[in-house]
């Protein structure tokens, strides 16, 4: 798909996350396939005022209406200006107040931010972008209890040049430190390192995407450690429990390792299934099945149970309790599954509520 060359217009010298305005358009063209020209040549073109910073969501969606311009408080931000219609000020507004987009990467539907930028509104607009790079379904604690930490460990970042690799890299460090504690039984060094872990696994994609520098790469690493490292930690919890002296039979050891390992995968090539099938993530498909990625045993939802019963002194009965809910979460997945199934042979779309 072609898109319009955009045609950047007017100067503001102050920067958002260590970027120009300008900077920043650049980049984002670069990611989304944009070509940047110096002035519109008389046919189809983006106008974008660079006093304005924006959720780059807007692009894409400026770029399919010619005619129509993005507003903020009544003032053409981006302008899908025309052969025919070639003034800013004259195109059929959208106002950014009263639009609301899904953003399927990111899997929710909101209203993302479009502000003027002075020194003034740096703090507020960088906050809005950082939230405007949040997952809207995500897990309990990514959602609830580290976002403010990260934000400003986001900001830091920007702040001083450390790139979104170099994070996932220290992410990579505390994670083998966190498998060497639990293979040990020093379990709670093992949780501090593996939630400084979680929260830098945060940290990366924000400022990747805050300050417009994904990259393949980058993508490769982060998910394929996320993917990879979580049967490393429920089997060296496993292992570590003869050193803290609350070890398992081996009847009862091998049973947890094959429901949370085997559990963890069967769940993955569900949700795998689920996009194949159908196109959507499988917990964007309802309001509950959104709900459900809250808890569902993943790494993340994992760690309050192994937490909890480590401070009654039990960590054994924590990994049987994360088997359990292992099993208990693949039956919701498979239900979830049979259900669409169901839902599409009796001639129902299945798509997501936020769409």
């Amino acid at each position: 798909m072609s898109f319009p060359p955009l045609v950047p217009t007017g100067e503001n010298a102050t920067p958002i996350w260590g970027l120009s305005t300008h900077e920043r358009l650049r980049r984002i063209a670069a990611a989304q396939g944009f070509d940047l020209a110096e002035a519109a040549a008389g046919g189809d073109a983006l106008i974008v005022d660079l006093d304005y910073v924006f959720d780059p969501l807007w692009l894409k969606y400026a770029a399919a209406r010619p005619g129509h311009a993005i507003t903020r408080d009544g003032v053409p931000v981006i302008a899908h200006v025309t052969a025919e219609r070639p003034d800013p000020h004259a195109l059929d507004a959208i106002p950014q107040e009263t639009t609301e987009l899904e953003n399927q990467t990111l899997r929710k539907r909101e209203r993302p931010f479009l502000e003027k930028l002075t020194p003034a509104s740096v703090g507020a607009i960088e906050r809005a972008s950082y939230w405007g790079a949040y997952k809207g379904v995500t897990d309990i604690l990514t959602k609830y209890m580290w976002p403010e930490w990260a934000f400003h460990m986001t900001r830091w970042c920007a702040r001083w040049g450390v790139t979104p690799n170099q994070v996932t890299t220290v992410s990579a460090v505390f994670c083998v430190i966190a498998t060497w504690c639990f293979f040990t039984g020093d379990y709670w060094p093992g949780l501090a390192a593996g939630l400084f872990m979680m929260i830098l696994d945060t940290v990366d994609g924000k400022l990747a995407r805050c300050t417009i520098t994904s990259s393949a790469w980058g993508n490769v690493f982060d998910h394929g450690m996320d993917l990879v490292h979580p049967p490393f930690w429920w089997y060296g919890w496993g292992v570590g429990l003869v050193a803290y002296g609350r070890p398992l039979t081996d009847h009862v050891f091998w049973a947890c390792m094959v429901a949370i390992l085997g559990g963890y995968i069967v769940q993955r090539l569900i949700e795998g299934a689920f996009i194949a099938l159908f196109g959507i993530h499988i917990h964007v498909w309802r309001r509950f099945d959104s709900w459900f990625r809250l808890i569902t045993a993943r790494r993340n939802p994992n760690m309050p149970i192994l937490t909890a019963f480590l401070l009654i002194g039990r960590p054994d009965w924590g990994l049987i309790a994360v088997a359990v809910w292992t099993i208990a979460s693949l039956a919701v997945h498979l239900v979830q599954l049979l259900q669409a199934l169901i839902w599409r042979a009796r001639g129902r779309p299945v798509k997501s509520w936020l769409g």
